[in-house]
């Protein structure tokens, strides 16, 4: 016991180095331990955003007076909305139902007429609600361009502010009535634990049986490349269904979510989504060399995923070079369809936009994965 009684700086310091030449060997590790913070700096600094801006908006101009084009010159100047195009009132379920557009404001016939008459004629705001954050600094500012561009105009208010609003807005929240963000949450969850727990536990996959020595072993048999891939991604296919089936009985009975498509084809869905990961999962493994570096990798993808696919933040109020990021990522376009199907009943013509960057992503992840898995074999 004597011989650990005194600290000893040269036993100290030999430690010490040791550990700083082991960081330095492990580049991976390294790499991660700066390129984290950076990543987290530059998503929240730049990339998050709580007001979207530049809302894609549609108008149906029923009466193309110069009061309705005034109000339309004044929602584009006001940065929220971008005005995507005049269509009739048949279009707009179909772009909201798409998701090209956020909102659909409606001018009625007379509209001029009752304006200059002093009435308050009915303007009609179709908004997707389906995320409440996204639309509220917009429909805030609906509320206020009334008095700020027809009051002046009107007779008898030049000098005094009317004694009503000049329009009455009337704001349909189309498929989320109450503005309720679970609506918006609990189907985002779908994604989110399935890319967390996919990617995660299949990238332990190789690299724990590395750490074991099976690995070797493995790699003695005649399977094919292919044949061990497939072979390791197929009990976590069955876990993540099960998941995906224990949030959605949660989401019915405790949250009360609407279930307004298809089951059927939203498990269709999820199971292109789970193999986009588990695809992800097992090119992480077969790259890393140990589990450390495995979950380091997984945190490195699991990051921009949460923040950049409209999960947490608002998609739109995002600048560009984030939408494009986030375009690229299969969360992003699952959290569309999910969406979708759950609160609006969506088909799978209006879902193809979103279904097929999925399956290039499994197309590119799995073929990296199969030439890096290659590459141990020499």
């Amino acid at each position: 016991m004597g011989r650990f009684s005194s600290f000893s700086v040269a036993r100290w310091l030999g430690i010490l180095i040791k550990e700083f030449l082991q960081l330095k060997r492990d580049r991976l590790t390294f790499g991660m331990i700066v390129g984290i913070p950076i990543l987290q700096l530059l998503l929240f600094g730049f990339a998050i955003n709580t007001d979207p801006r530049h809302l894609p908006t549609a108008v149906v101009m029923a009466d193309p007076g110069p009061f309705a084009r005034s109000y339309v010159a004044a929602m584009e100047n006001s940065s929220y909305f971008d005005i995507v195009g005049s269509i009739d009132a048949r279009e707009a379920d179909a772009l909201l139902d798409e998701g090209r557009v956020k909102f659909v404001v409606t001018f009625p016939p007379g509209f001029h007429r009752d304006l200059a008459r002093g009435l308050s004629p009915t303007l009609l705001v179709e908004a997707d609600a389906t995320d409440p954050m996204a639309m509220g600094g917009a429909l805030s500012v609906l509320s206020q361009l009334g008095l700020q561009v027809f009051a002046p105009d009107l007779p008898g208010t030049r000098h005094s502010p009317p004694p009503s609003p000049p329009v009455d807005l009337r704001v349909h929240r189309r498929y989320n009535p109450e503005g309720l963000s679970t609506y918006n949450v609990v189907p985002g969850l779908v994604g989110v634990i399935l890319t967390m727990t996919m990617v995660l536990m299949t990238g332990l996959a190789m690299t724990r049986e590395r750490e074991r020595g099976t690995f070797e072993n493995l790699l003695a048999t005649p399977a094919t490349p292919l044949e061990v891939l497939t072979g390791k991604i197929i009990p976590y296919i069955i876990i993540g269904l099960l998941q995906v089936t224990l949030i959605l009985t949660a989401s019915r009975w405790i949250f009360d979510i609407p279930i307004r498509g298809s089951l059927l084809l939203l498990y269709a869905m999820v199971l292109f989504f789970i193999c986009a990961n588990l695809t992800l999962g097992i090119t992480i493994s077969s790259i890393a060399r140990n589990q450390l570096q495995s979950m380091q990798m997984t945190v490195f993808f699991f990051l921009p995923s949460l923040l950049l696919s409209g999960f947490m933040f608002p998609f739109q109020a995002m600048p560009g070079w984030a939408q494009a990021i986030g375009s690229v990522l299969p969360l992003t376009h699952f959290l569309i369809i999910a969406r979708g199907i759950l609160l609006k009943g969506n088909g799978l013509e209006l879902l193809w936009p979103h279904i097929w960057p999925i399956l290039l992503f499994i197309g590119v992840v799995l073929a990296a994965g199969l030439k890096t898995y290659r590459r141990t074999l020499d």
